[in-house]
């Protein structure tokens, strides 16, 4: 399982701007990307360029009109110039950073923060693939949920669609993080996972409910006519 990725995440999570000090300093050495210590933070973007500074692995101080107090000075070994100053849009991809791109001004990344964020609504939370990514034994058993009118009780619903051979699921409380479900649960990942097994649900339907719900789906529609995902396993329903 934890060598699957994903198919069903798309777009970018919790989309930051960080700042960073672009470094020239020895002539056979790449550029330094480093954020302003903090202690300088009020420092304008023309008060950066250009500029003398030195560094370490974490952070740049400006040393031409500023005073740096010597314990911070101390932690610095690299010497360098601020060539630029580029605003880079961070983004967290299921708990790791990932770097999407880098602008020149704090406009700019709050643009492309917006674009991106797509305010209108949550994009990519339905989707419609191929039945044959459960087994026949899972598509048999959601429809005789989707026949029943209790509740599961199992964070999630079947339906089904009229005039049609597909069957839908209502996903709820997604994202299925165990940080996410404890604040509606008592229960982490690990253990609706569990839940779910020892309700009888087949291990196909499992996994599958379990990485849409990871990328935040709250429907899913199987049908026999749709599109196979690519990245994730099929049944032969032969």
């Amino acid at each position: 399982m934890s060598a699957i990725i994903n198919p069903f995440i798309r777009g970018f999570n919790h989309l930051t701007t960080q700042r960073q000090l672009v470094i020239t300093y020895e002539d056979d050495c790449p550029p330094a990307f480093r954020p302003l210590h903090e202690s300088q933070a009020h420092l304008r973007d023309d008060e950066i360029r250009q500029h003398p500074c030195i560094f370490c692995d974490s952070f740049a101080l400006i040393t031409e009109g500023q005073t740096v107090p010597d314990v911070i000075e101390a932690q610095c070994t690299g010497i360098g110039i601020v060539r630029t100053v580029v605003y880079a849009v961070m983004a967290n991809d299921t708990g790791h950073p990932m770097h999407v791109g880098d602008t020149y001004s704090a406009e700019s990344a709050a643009t492309l923060i917006h674009r991106l964020h797509f305010m209108t609504g949550h994009y990519s939370r339905c989707w419609e693939i191929s039945s044959a990514h459960i087994s026949r034994q899972a598509l048999a058993g959601l429809g005789a949920m989707a026949d029943i009118a209790t509740p599961s009780g199992l964070l999630f619903e079947a339906f089904r669609l009229p005039y049609s051979h597909a069957v839908g699921v209502k996903l709820i409380a997604t994202p299925w993080t165990s940080e996410n479900l404890r604040h509606i649960t008592d229960q982490n990942a690990t253990q609706l996972r569990q839940e779910h097994i020892a309700a009888g649900l087949p291990g196909s339907l499992v996994n599958v409910l379990h990485l849409a719900a990871l990328a935040d789906t709250r429907i899913l529609i199987f049908d026999p006519d749709a599109p196979a995902l690519e990245g994730l396993p099929l049944h032969d329903h032969g």
